[in-house]
């Protein structure tokens, strides 16, 4: 595991390395040497002689001149208001950094602050300050690179950059939009343009993206072979169209009823979705061998795949989570995954021109289209790369048969369990839908935080309830990424509330610190439904820096919602309020924070079991359009 460690007397810092981020984590040798502590001032280096900054926290002290204060830094600056928790993710942005930040060594000094007898804070006290020197960049190891958006639409960050009003893309919009156009303006009236906000919250997934399509844009002994679900990302498909005109590109792209013309089941209009004429454009600008197929299986296409070919071979692959799309790149928390290796880009290329057979042969909606890839090799089979520079993982691809679909599920959520047993156990997800289908992996993550015997920390758009526990507690976190319009409390601005998913990741990081981390991840919904019917791919990654950097970013997406949730505006008094459990260390604290019907739930929940099954299951049926997009 990539893991920096300083000491300075009983003060320790770890710096676990992440996608272009770092987990710092602050620990002291007894609990006697943390006594009167104030929190944590961590001061940040960057590389190439740019600029130090302390960090900055919101939370500050109500009269910052009862306590030592830096007369240089501002109120919000760590050095004047430090962090009160045991861990925080650091990474450079728009603020000291830009779109861009450098990449490249950071040194992260981290002083631990302290109170007086009179609770006054003292001067910071640099001989107890310890120093991290930590790679900061793109995570990439051997053959693979992979890349996370940023998302986070509702945030401060958004808020304070963009703008609460300011739109992720013009209304009324078309296929096509200038991007560079002026998208709104923040709070101190500074304008900012669409690529702006692009560039910030698609981070390095879309970096990866827009680097491989340049690649083959320039490059005339390069083709693309492209597997796409939602597609309506303007640049995007900006260069899908000059690459038809080039001859360049071939494409699947899905058809199921959300991606064709169709009359809106409550308002009787007709909708014309951006897939639609996308297709039209790229079918009379199509130059030969540049083609495409419209299918979707028994259900969705539902892969997000560029296949990267060298004068006819497969050299390079783009998978994961993210739709190319604007919700997929600049809304929701996705991920992005490139191999470049060569086995594994011909494997998928197998699996593509299988596809494109298929779904010439059963178009439309179409069962026998999934039987059919369900009864080949592809399907049946784990694929195991051998490249020397591949980490130890294998992929699954679907449509698959019930038999293969219940064994790969019971096996991950066989995983999932067995950590309970495991030394030091732990699993971290985030995991779009967790209600709607009655599948193995559903049912254990949404459950899993009543285990006392691992570290569990979840967030899902759609979990069966809200788990906040206390510290101290053995239980586990699971919080959801919808929680709908915040009212957050001063210092804090209010935060706009996003189009779509916020959380549509699908990863699931079992035993981080163990001797066996591994990562599941891709397209899949991990429900029974989608790997029968839908086209996607699963990865299975058995690596601890690979592990490390997923987990760091599910740990920053449930810290970010869990603090929203707990500001979330109730519900009205004539809607259905979504349960939340709030769960104490003690009876007498439940008391004070839980609310009776919360606790009503947690009850049910755990006493009729069966019954829930069965009302799960016969929602499936409405809810699995929503949870497959």
């Amino acid at each position: 595991m990539a893991v920096v460690t300083a000491t300075k007397g009983s003060f320790s810092v770890k710096a676990y390395i992440g996608d272009s981020k770092t987990l710092l984590a602050f620990n002291f040798a007894s609990a006697a040497d943390a006594k009167n502590l104030a929190g944590f001032s961590i001061y940040c280096q960057p590389p190439s002689g740019a600029k130090p900054y302390y960090l900055s926290n919101n939370l500050r002290f109500a009269l910052p001149a009862n306590h030592a204060q830096v007369a240089s830094e501002p109120d919000t600056s760590t050095a004047n208001a430090p962090i009160q928790k045991y861990r925080w993710v650091a990474f450079p942005g728009l603020m000291h950094g830009g779109t861009q930040p450098p990449a490249g060594d950071y040194l992260y000094t981290v002083t631990p602050r302290f109170f007086d007898g009179n609770g006054a804070m003292l001067p910071m006290d640099s001989s107890r300050a310890a120093t991290v020197k930590v790679p900061v960049g793109p995570f990439a190891k051997g053959a693979l690179t992979v890349g996370f958006t940023r998302g986070y639409m509702q945030s401060q960050a958004y808020a304070h950059h963009f703008g609460t009003a300011t739109r992720i893309e013009p209304p009324n919009r078309g296929l096509q939009y200038n991007t560079s156009a002026q998208a709104g303006t923040n709070a101190e009236g500074t304008p900012c343009t669409y690529n702006d906000i692009y560039a910030w919250m698609g981070a390095s997934a879309r970096k990866l993206v827009f680097d491989l399509l340049s690649e083959v844009e320039n490059d005339d002994s390069l083709t693309l072979d492209v597997f796409a679900y939602d597609l309506d990302e303007p640049d995007i498909v900006t260069i899908f169209l000059k690459l038809a005109a080039q001859g360049k590109v071939r494409m699947i792209l899905d058809d199921a009823s959300l991606h064709i013309q169709h009359t809106d089941s409550k308002t009787h209009k007709t909708i014309t979705p951006l897939e639609v004429p996308f297709s039209q454009q790229f079918q009379a600008m199509a130059k030969a061998p540049a083609a495409l197929v419209r299918g979707c299986f028994d259900r969705y296409s539902h892969d997000k795949i560029f296949i990267l070919s060298k004068d006819g071979s497969p050299i390079r692959v783009l998978t994961g989570s993210t739709n190319f799309s604007v919700t997929g790149l600049y809304v929701n928390a996705n991920h992005v995954l490139v191999f470049d290796d060569p086995g594994v880009a011909q494997h998928y290329s197998d699996v593509f021109e299988q596809s494109w057979t298929l779904l010439q042969q059963f178009p439309n909606l179409s069962q026998a289209a999934a039987s059919s890839f369900a009864s080949t090799p592809l399907a049946e089979q784990p694929f195991t790369p051998t490249g020397r520079r591949v980490p130890q993982m294998s992929v699954t691809f679907s449509p698959h048969t019930l038999d293969t679909t219940q064994s790969l599920l019971t096996a991950i959520s066989d995983r999932i369990t067995s950590e309970a047993q495991a030394d030091k156990g732990s699993v971290i997800f985030a995991v779009m839908q967790l209600t709607g289908s009655n599948t193995p992996v559903y049912n254990t993550l949404d459950s899993i935080h009543n285990t006392t015997t691992l570290y569990s920390y979840g967030i899902s758009d759609a979990p069966e309830g809200t788990y906040l526990y206390k510290p101290g507690t053995a239980n586990g976190v699971l919080v959801t990424g919808r929680p709908g319009k915040t009212t957050l409390p001063p210092p804090f601005d209010q935060v706009p509330s996003p189009p779509g998913h916020e959380i549509h990741d699908k990863f699931v990081v079992c035993g981080l610190n163990g001797e066996d981390p591994v990562v599941y991840c891709g397209s899949s919904n991990l429900a029974t439904g989608g790997e029968q019917q839908n086209g996607d791919n699963l990865l299975q990654i058995h690596d601890a820096d690979v592990a490390t950097a997923f987990a760091i970013e599910a740990l920053l997406l449930v810290d970010h919602y869990s603090f929203l949730n707990r500001y979330a505006n109730p519900k009205k008094p004539h809607a259905a309020p979504k349960p939340v459990a709030t769960k104490s260390a003690t009876k007498k604290a439940a008391k004070k924070t839980a609310k009776k019907a919360a606790v009503k739930k947690t009850a049910v929940k755990t006493a009729t079991k069966k019954v829930a099954k069965k009302a799960v299951k016969k929602a499936a049926k409405k809810t699995a359009k929503k949870a497959s997009k």
